[in-house]
């Protein structure tokens, strides 16, 4: 475990922020029954891990296959969208938005979230990559109708393109990361990932003592902890979990606002984010109990180990997952929910 960091604001959060994630999930519940894509994903309860692990139970979210995107980003970006077009009370939703223009910058998953909600209601995609996303994903992207625009070397420099362009042509900036005077876009993307833990609370079989979740920019992990809190109290124990080539939560955490870090480019793509969502650090510097980085080699042999039991992801999949594997030490009687966030990236 490259660092653990006991929460020192748990219960209270930080000063000076006020915009927190939401946590009721009727809304996106109620939107979603109208997607004929939407399907609820699995929670499985896996014994063998669990033993391999040291731990009593293991519950794992499975993401891989949500409304065919292959991760949980699907709940976040079409949301939005989805949001919109039923906002304008079109008698054809599927061209509701024919005037409107999303662009973002993406790792992959959120790009493909927004190119299949613009793609559903008849607006245009523009998804800025930075040099490091693979092709693949680019590829994948073009599928769904996105136009795919490359710019820098990492997810900063993408995020700054997007920007500028979506200023220079008038139009709508969908980012999953939040800042000051950018909220409520990206509190909505969160409001979306509720979908997930709403599930994972009906079918778990009882609370877990203890929710892994890991964290990128934040948002997944900042809903998902948002929505425990509602449904369970102080029950569970969440632990948020980084590269440590990215550990923008916690260092902004320790510092007491949000941080700007460095670091070498990590294998877990859709995590390397060097800085946190605000509305991210403000829900999780109040809800989450303790955050974790862990290295490339911990997240590539988390990968390795799920393959083994038939649930193949990537680094950034396995996060949660890995930060067991890197020295979290857990009691033996822990009952423990993860999220399994993508499928592989050839999958």
């Amino acid at each position: 475990m490259s660092q653990q960091l006991k929460n020192p604001w748990r219960g209270t959060g930080l000063e000076g922020f006020d915009t927190f994630p939401l946590s009721d999930a009727q809304d996106v519940a109620h939107l979603l029954q109208r997607c004929p894509a939407h399907a609820q994903t699995p929670l499985r309860k896996d014994h063998d891990l669990a033993a391999r692990l040291g731990v009593a139970e293991l519950w794992i979210k499975d993401e891989r296959a949500r409304m065919g995107l292959g991760s949980f980003k699907a709940l976040g970006a079409a949301y939005v969208i989805a949001r919109e077009a039923a906002a304008t009370q079109a008698p054809d939703l599927r061209n509701a938005l024919q005037e409107r223009v999303y662009i973002t910058a993406s790792a992959g998953n959120h790009g493909m979230s927004v190119a299949a909600g613009a793609q559903l209601f008849g607006a245009r995609a523009v998804i800025v990559l930075s040099d490091t996303v693979p092709e693949a994903f680019a590829a994948r992207l073009r599928t769904k109708g996105a136009e795919v625009m490359r710019a820098g070397d990492d997810y900063e420099a993408s995020m700054q393109a997007a920007a500028k362009a979506a200023e220079a042509n008038d139009w709508t900036l969908l980012s999953d990361s939040s800042w000051p005077g950018y909220t409520e876009i990206p509190l909505r993307v969160m409001e979306g990932y509720l979908q997930l833990a709403a599930e994972a609370v009906a079918q778990i079989e009882h609370p877990p003592t203890h929710i892994l979740v890991q964290a990128g920019v934040g948002g997944l992990a900042a809903a998902v902890a948002a929505y425990a809190r509602r449904v369970w109290g102080d029950g569970p124990q969440i632990i948020v979990v980084e590269p440590d080539a990215a550990p923008a939560l916690i260092e902004a955490v320790r510092a007491g606002k949000l941080q700007d870090t460095h670091g070498p480019v990590s294998c877990m793509g859709r995590l390397d984010c060097k800085t946190a969502s605000m509305i991210a650090l403000a829900g999780l510097a109040r809800d989450a109990d303790m955050f974790v980085t862990i290295s490339d080699a911990d997240a590539l042999g988390a990968v390795a180990l799920l393959a083994e039991h038939g649930l193949p992801t990537t680094p950034s999949g396995a996060a949660g997952i890995a930060a067991l594997l890197g020295g979290l030490d857990l009691p033996q009687d822990a009952r423990i929910l993860a999220i399994l966030s993508e499928g592989p990236e050839d999958g």
